[in-house]
């Protein structure tokens, strides 16, 4: 049976005007007007993305606001599985298409909020603000008869705008202007990032230290078989448990520590343990003497002494006469004088 022909498209390719390319791709272009997205060639043709990214990409963009576009949501409608999604998710979330977070609800509860944008550069564009034009100004009615209106002129006839102009250019003029410059909060994906802090080095690597840190490392697929590491990551990750050791952490709680509540698809172990090795590192423990109470400064107290006088208690260095008798006695001894 021979291969049935299309001869609609055949038709379509004579009405092209001009000569038609020897090799490559001829396009056969009729503008839409209704049910289109207009997607960027800076997302279509992306050298970075791959092209399930791609087509993921145009999928969300399509979608109307308040779509569930979740892995198990994706997967469910999509012919490819939740692994391919994932990863095209994670090309898009890296090069600034999408952003997921967990944000708190009023009632308590968690949700990831997934925000999409069709164009990650203009974010970082500032936006101009745009005042509506005034409106114009009506003379007053005058009592005079309007005179005949002239015949209207022939409007000139424009050539209509490029079908890809348009619908770009209708969202801008019913998104709503803003009088403040927009700053972004998304870093751009070239943005540089920040170098990772070093592995904790011992003071001292002595061959007892080095030798149970190598069996610590060793020994951690027994407990978690998802932290089976090569002969490689377990040399470049001792000198770190060395340092742990020296400030007398015990085996079992590094152990702990290190493979406690991993990652579901944990992809690369011996990342996972470089950062907890360096992030959680305790501080050294303290000494006798940072433990020992700090010494109290001594309180001169003036003792009580009996008044010569009166008998009254009062507080004084040195016995002798209370305050009012010695108040008394002075005046006496003047008129005595």
């Amino acid at each position: 049976m021979d291969t049935p022909q299309n001869t609609a498209l055949t038709r379509a390719l004579t009405e092209l005007p001009g000569p038609l390319p020897a090799r490559g791709v001829i396009q056969i272009v009729f503008p839409h007007t209704d049910r289109f997205t207009v997607v960027g060639n800076h997302l279509a043709q992306h050298a970075g993305l791959s092209t399930v990214a791609v087509g993921l990409a145009v999928r969300i963009q399509s979608l109307p606001q308040g779509t569930e576009i979740g892995i198990k949501a994706l997967a469910a409608r999509l012919p490819e599985g939740e692994k391919l999604i994932a990863a095209a998710l994670r090309e898009l979330e890296a090069h600034g298409y999408l952003r997921r977070a967990r944000t708190r609800l009023t009632n308590g509860r968690v949700v990831t909020r997934t925000v999409f944008c069709n164009q990650p550069t203009a974010l970082l564009r500032p936006r101009v603000a745009v005042l509506p034009p005034a409106p114009p100004q009506t003379p007053p009615p005058t009592q005079d008869p309007a005179p005949e209106p002239p015949a209207p002129e022939a409007a000139p006839p424009q050539a209509p705008a490029p079908p890809d102009v348009q619908q770009e250019q209708a969202p801008e003029a019913s998104a709503p202007q803003d009088h403040a410059p927009f700053v972004a909060l998304v870093p751009p994906p070239t943005a540089p990032r920040q170098p990772p802090p070093p592995l904790p080095q011992p003071r001292e690597l002595t061959a007892e230290l080095h030798r149970a840190a190598t069996a610590l490392l060793s020994d951690l697929r027994r407990h978690a078989p998802q932290f089976t590491l090569s002969e490689n990551d377990i040399r470049q990750l001792a000198p770190a448990v060395v340092a742990w050791l020296e400030r007398d952490a015990h085996p079992d709680t590094i152990r702990h520590t290190l493979t406690n509540d991993p990652p579901k698809l944990l992809r690369h172990p011996a990342k996972l343990l470089k950062h907890r090795l360096t992030v959680l590192l305790p501080p050294p423990l303290p000494g006798a003497d940072d433990l020992a109470a700090p010494a109290r400064p001594r309180i001169a107290v003036t003792p009580f002494q009996t008044c010569d006088g009166c008998e009254r208690a009062f507080r004084a260095s040195a016995p002798g006469r209370c305050r009012d008798c010695r108040n008394a006695h002075e005046p006496a001894q003047a008129v005595a004088a």
